[in-house]
């Protein structure tokens, strides 16, 4: 439920509008107040979530994508988002911001009008309507391959760990967040090239990768040093550091896939050692991929901003 602040930090009166929760006199030790004039504000207040209960956030000039990115980081880190909001029309944009909104506005006095103190019980009784739950993601789950077609010529990207991996053990990648495929790693040795146990063959740069802590990130984004989630045929997971990244132009198969209700593709790179995981645990090379064929992946029905998993919906195609 998205709660009414009264900010009474420039008035001597105090009178309280029906809804107000709270009345913020310009300090209280739960509450950290920050201001967004540049990206310096914004960092201040993220290096702040987890740390306090509460972040209050005032913009000089009122945009979005600042609040965006902190409500981002906030989610599921115990601490709170308030905005200060003067204008009716920046309500919207704070109380569904990323469609999880705030957790709070700081409105001033009550005027004559009262239409911004109006507009803000109506949204915040619709926020208590609404059922917000937590981000859930699935296990490992069994698609069947749709078709494979040609793919193009485009940047393709190797992940070279800074250990070995074992059979049946990869990175989760995709062209959607919410669809991510098991990648093998290049553990098997074939009769023109040797293995290569620390490397995936990972797939086109604008791909996600799901790192160890659950956010995702673009392959092209990916710095040595980073460290991603490894994930095995039995559902088990690790983490791992990146060593090296290896981007090279490559031809593409287009691997188009269905799980249940949920279509996507992915973009693999036209060679034996580029291989999808089978239920089974085996390695499916993707030049050898049919129509029929079962493959792993990995749901998940959050949205995501930054990487950062959050209530809401999202299409990709």
């Amino acid at each position: 439920m998205m709660e009414l602040w009264l900010d009474a930090t420039n008035t001597d009166s105090k009178p309280i509008p029906e809804g107000a929760s709270r009345v913020w006199d310009g300090r209280a030790p739960d509450v950290a107040e920050v201001v967004l004039g540049d990206y310096h504000g914004q960092d201040e207040a993220r290096s702040l979530v987890g740390m306090v209960p509460w972040i209050l956030v005032r913009c000089s000039d009122w945009t979005m994508i600042p609040l965006e990115n902190i409500v981002a980081a906030a989610s599921g880190s115990g601490t709170r988002v308030a905005a200060a909001i003067s204008d009716e029309v920046d309500l919207p944009g704070a109380a569904f911001a990323l469609e999880h909104g705030v957790d709070a506005v700081l409105l001033p006095p009550e005027t004559d009008s009262g239409t911004l103190w109006a507009a803000a019980r109506e949204l915040a009784s619709t926020s208590t309507e609404e059922d917000e739950t937590e981000p859930t993601s699935s296990e490992l789950s069994t698609a069947t391959v749709l078709s494979v077609e040609s793919g193009g010529v485009g940047e393709r990207l190797c992940v070279d760990l800074i250990e070995r991996l074992a059979p049946g053990e990869g990175m989760a990648i995709g062209s959607a967040s919410g669809a991510l495929c098991l990648i093998h790693g290049e553990t098997l040795p074939s009769e023109y090239v040797p293995s290569r146990p620390f490397r995936i063959n990972a797939g086109a740069v604008h791909a996600y990768a799901l790192m160890a802590d659950g956010s995702t990130r673009y392959l092209s984004e990916l710095r040595a040093g980073d460290v991603v989630a490894v994930l095995s045929a039995d559902g088990s997971r690790r983490s791992a550091s990146i060593g090296r990244l290896k981007i090279e132009r490559r031809p593409f198969l287009l691997v188009r896939f269905e799980c249940g209700s949920v279509e996507s593709q992915l973009m693999a790179q036209q060679a034996e050692t580029a291989r999808l995981v089978s239920p089974a645990g085996e390695a499916l090379s993707v030049t050898g991929l049919e129509s029929g064929d079962e493959m792993l992946v990995r749901l998940d029905s959050s949205m995501r901003h930054i990487g950062q998993a959050l209530p809401g919906e999202v299409s990709e195609r």
